[in-house]
């Protein structure tokens, strides 16, 4: 699972798959940036008292899909001086309708939460708590080298509300980096392990001070990747006082359609008053053109922030948007000429295919359903009575079902389910990869507010097998998801998507 993760309202976590700077090295500061003097900066022992988690809720809609979804998500992030400054993740925050904070992830402690700034390309976000009197971390001095020592702090999926510390070393020190959601010009590779929740969290060195902070992750190669020091450092400042730094106001990411036809950046959720906001940009619009230039086809926004670099977030720049809920072209600018639509019927009207379109299914009886893409028409809702004579609901779907389950090659999802006496972990064991795949995650925890359990995460020679184990809130009911995915696309807004509807009843 990646290090970012949304949600439906009723769940606190899901899976969704799973940045240009100065590289000036500051090595005699007093004091940080906003005004914290370092010699009032807790030590190691105390990170986890200027550590934050984050709980935040709005609406989203996945790379493509076509609807929305109010979503819940967690983050992590970390107070930089007294008066309730903190640094996290743009991904964390913008999109946001409500979002709190609970200091040491102590949940008697909620503070409220006001976004000063974020930078979608940096991928940060500097925020303002509620309060005073905060403890602090301070900043890592001199040169940030391979082989030192360093520690993951934060709240990561899967163990609610419990402060983790991850331990480690610097493999790669500084070094640039596009993702599908970020593109960075400086960059540390690491290995203290980090999981969704993770995302803005510090990354710190022996004596508790900030090396990075994380915003990325690769579960199947325990690839972590923090921001550089510097590049948090050159603009922690300015996004406090609200300037716009490498950023139009969006939650995005860089998506491809499957048969390659469609390519640009997904606009997910959009800041209420930004620059996109205002230009007419919607969540679920996607951009294919940004100061005439194509971007988000080699599946990084690297080319999106190079127009923003190039022209400066406060300049008048031409966009074309591709709106799949209308099947409609848009042309305008960003602080400039609104948003007006200059070609309809595309597609043809066909958006199902390239956007994504998803459909119910549910077992023969009605007792466990699931939203699966609209293309897995291969669909099978009988029981099964397992050989103990228990009897298990059961909907499995794919595109060819007879490939879904005698190979890993074509993708789907079964969701199974029996009463409640069979605990999570029991019903976990019965569905076991290990012997024909390599095992990613063993015994991971969940709890989403409504189904909590145990998953295990298996490579496939490249497919991605996730089996997920769970019981409802008053335990009445064992509900066990199996999903065999091969496209990023599957592994992304599919996984989002079977993890945000799956239910018993």
């Amino acid at each position: 699972m990646s290090s970012h993760h949304h949600a439906p309202a009723r769940r606190a976590i899901s899976a969704a798959a799973l940045i240009t700077a100065s590289a000036a090295v500051l090595t005699g500061c007093s004091l940080l940036p906003s005004g914290g003097s370092d010699a009032k900066a807790v030590d190691f022992d105390d990170v986890q008292s200027a550590t934050v988690y984050f709980k935040g809720q709005g609406t989203y809609i996945m790379p493509g899909t076509t609807s929305s979804s109010e979503v819940a998500w967690i983050g992590s992030g970390f107070l930089i001086d007294e008066n309730g400054l903190a640094v996290t993740n743009n991904h964390v925050v913008v999109g946001a309708g409500t979002l709190s904070g609970f200091i040491g992830g102590d949940p008697d402690e909620e503070v409220g939460v006001k976004v000063l700034g974020a930078s979608e390309c940096l991928d940060l976000a500097v925020v303002q708590l509620d309060g005073a009197g905060f403890p602090f971390l301070g900043w890592h001095k001199g040169e940030i080298k391979s082989g030192l020592d360093v520690y993951s702090a934060g709240y990561p999926l899967g163990a609610a509300e419990e402060f983790t510390l991850t331990r480690g070393i610097v493999s790669k020190n500084d070094f640039p980096f596009d993702t599908q959601w970020a593109s960075l010009g400086h960059v540390i590779e690491h290995d203290a392990r980090i999981r969704g929740g993770n995302s803005g969290g510090p990354l710190v060195d022996a004596q508790g001070a900030v090396v990075g902070v994380n915003y990325a992750g690769d579960d199947s190669l325990d690839y972590n990747f923090a921001i550089h020091r510097d590049v948090a450092l050159d603009v922690v400042d300015e996004l406090a006082k609200g300037e716009r730094i490498s950023s139009i106001g969006i939650n995005a990411k860089a998506w491809v359609s499957e048969d390659g036809s469609l390519a640009g950046v997904w606009v997910q959720s959009v800041e209420a008053g930004g620059p996109a906001d205002v230009a007419g940009v919607e969540p679920g619009d996607l951009i294919y053109t940004f100061g005439g230039v194509s971007v988000g086809t080699d599946g990084t926004l690297r080319d999106y922030c190079k127009v923003l670099d190039t022209q400066g977030a406060d300049a008048t720049i031409d966009l074309e948007v591709y709106r799949p809920t209308a099947d409609a072209v848009l042309s305008g600018q960003v602080n400039g000429k609104e948003l007006e639509v200059t070609a309809t019927n595309v597609l043809g009207g066909d958006t199902t295919t390239t956007s994504g379109g998803f459909s119910t299914v549910a077992d023969d009886t009605g007792t466990v359903s699931m939203s699966v893409p609209s293309e897995w028409r291969d669909v099978d809702g009988s029981s099964v009575t397992g050989g103990d004579g228990r009897t298990w609901y059961s909907v499995a779907a794919s595109s060819d079902l007879a490939g879904f389950q005698s190979s890993f090659t074509t993708s789907g999802a079964q969701l199974v389910a029996t009463e409640g006496s069979l605990s999570a972990a029991d019903a976990l064991a019965m569905f076991d990869f290990s012997s024909q795949c390599s095992v990613v995650t063993a015994s991971g925890a969940y709890d989403d507010g409504y189904y909590a359990g145990v998953y295990n995460e298996f490579d496939c020679a490249g497919t991605y097998e996730l089996v997920l184990a769970t019981q409802d809130t008053g335990g009445v009911g064992t509900v066990v998801l199996i999903a065999q995915l091969n496209s990023d696309y599957e592994k992304d807004a599919v996984l989002s998507q079977l993890l945000n509807t799956f239910q018993l009843g």
